[in-house]
């Protein structure tokens, strides 16, 4: 069945799972295209239940079988759930009525549009993100879905950012080769390498997962990818001797061309920098070298749309384009949980970052130091997987360096994985310990539980500090507690 009968104004559409970051986005881009939108989710508040309310979607927060009836066109449902354990999936397979997963649904809603996919192991992000301020700025009619809440779409966190119907831009996912469902005409390539062990247990098979999306481009298709990045340079060789008419576009500090990065400094906490094809300076007030990738990305993007715009003129974008792109930039805040500051109390300011691969982690610590170089820098990291940690356990030790203060925690299991090795979180902590030590970081401090590192955490912090949680794990909360004692302590 073709996306436009799929999905076609008056539809009734049922979501399962309608509170998730992604699914809660596409009922909002649905209802916003004339579609009839419900759901159901379990009775936890999430920050979707507020814009959930704000559209007026009806969602019950129960799984109630009798409510699937043969009114509903299609169900959507998350990946957290199937017809084996879902009575009201279940039910629609009774009935005969379709459902797909998420990220299915993703990718025939991709197919009605001119749309991008912005892919990679690290950075799809926030690039997500970057690319809609940066839409919104040129008045190019996109729309854009995140993978998480970006905080300048609406003036609060939101996943979604609606300014027209021509072009599509969203994150993809290369878990279980998710994105093998989107129809891109563009794609942004950010990196790749070795990650998801327990799904792609060599860099190759997750490499040759990212190619066979490349490959899903259509002849006159652009690859927009990152030159600083061996895996995604890798890909974009692969596709180059695939002798097809791809325009193949990089960005980046080695990069050629007009998104090369000129120069980067940090100026009062701000990241300064330049790109070859973009007149004077572009500031960001979000840490991270690898945060002006994104920005050359973003901005490679908006050069392929407006031209795709304006075909044939020589100046892309005017004077009062570029000057919105810079103030967008200047004040990007960047989504939630990447290097978002979650508030400050007694001179301490607290974040709170996604980062879970070293390499991520790396680049994300560098960035934070760099920009609050004069601040003792305090960390609680909890590892997410055993099969990744395991892994890259080599790469996770040495990847904290720049932390002046180390707290590790349990690793945060996936019930997705299988593991029967021996490591666990205190193999990582002496592992990460001696690394460190041997840097001359020696205080590296393990608690199992983060509530155990709460009472040492409320006597080690002091003003000038700041105080990251960092991980795909469940330490978030000790920020927040933590963060609550000092405002309440300031009292």
């Amino acid at each position: 069945m073709q996306a436009d009968e799929l999905f076609k104004p008056l539809s009734n559409v049922y979501f399962v799972g309608i509170k998730g970051t992604g699914v809660c986005a596409l009922a909002e881009l649905m209802h916003n295209a004339g579609l009839k939108c419900s759901g159901s989710d379990i009775p936890e508040v999430f920050y979707t239940d507020e814009i959930l309310n704000e559209l007026e979607i009806p969602f019950y927060e129960n799984f109630d079988p009798s409510r699937i009836n043969k009114n509903i066109d299609i169900i959507i449902h998350s990946a957290a759930y199937c017809e084996d354990s879902n009575p009201e999936l279940a039910r629609a397979k009774e009935l005969g009525i379709p459902a797909l997963k998420y990220t299915d649904a993703l990718g025939a809603w991709s197919a009605k549009f001119d749309s991008t996919g912005i892919c990679g192991v690290h950075g799809k992000t926030t690039t997500t993100a970057i690319c809609g301020v940066l839409m919104q700025a040129a008045s190019i009619p996109a729309q854009i879905l995140t993978g998480s809440a970006a905080i300048n779409f609406a003036g609060r966190p939101r996943s979604t950012l609606c300014l027209g119907n021509k072009y599509f831009i969203a994150e993809t996912c290369e878990y279980r080769r998710h994105f093998l469902s989107f129809c891109p005409r563009r794609i942004i390539l950010t990196s790749v390498e070795s990650d998801h062990q327990d799904y792609f247990p060599t860099y190759e098979s997750i490499r040759d997962a990212f190619v066979e999306y490349c490959r899903l481009l259509p002849e006159k298709g652009q690859l927009i990818y990152c030159a600083d990045d061996p895996g995604a340079s890798e890909v974009a060789d692969i596709i180059k001797s695939d002798n097809r008419t791809i325009e193949i576009i990089p960005y980046g500090f080695s990069a050629g061309g007009g998104f090369k990065i000129m120069s980067y400094k940090v100026e009062n906490e701000r990241a300064v920098f330049s790109v070859a094809g973009f007149p004077g300076d572009i500031k960001l007030r979000i840490p991270g070298r690898h945060e002006a990738l994104n920005t050359a990305a973003g901005l490679a993007l908006v050069y392929a749309l407006a031209e795709s715009e304006n075909p044939g003129e020589k100046n892309i974008l005017n004077e009062k384009q570029i000057q919105s792109i810079k103030t967008a930039l200047e004040n990007f805040r960047s989504t939630k949980r990447r290097s978002e500051i979650t508030g400050e109390a007694k001179g301490i300011i607290f974040m709170d970052d996604y980062g879970h691969h070293p390499t991520a982690i790396k680049t994300t610590l560098e960035g934070i130091k760099s920009f609050y170089h004069k601040r003792r820098l305090i960390v609680s990291f909890m590892s997410h997987t055993y099969t990744r940690t395991s892994a890259l356990l080599e790469e996770f030790s040495g990847c904290f360096n720049d932390a002046d203060v180390l707290f590790l925690h349990k690793i945060y299991a996936s019930a997705r994985e299988d593991y029967k090795g021996g490591v666990n979180g205190r193999t990582l902590h002496e592992k990460t310990a001696a690394v460190r030590a041997a840097a001359g970081k020696k205080e590296t401090y393990y608690a199992d539980e983060i509530d155990d590192a709460f009472k040492p955490l409320c006597e080690m912090l002091k003003e000038g500090d700041i105080f990251v949680t960092l991980g795909a794990g469940n330490n978030w909360p000790l920020g927040e507690k933590l963060l609550a004692h000092f405002k309440e302590d300031k009292k």
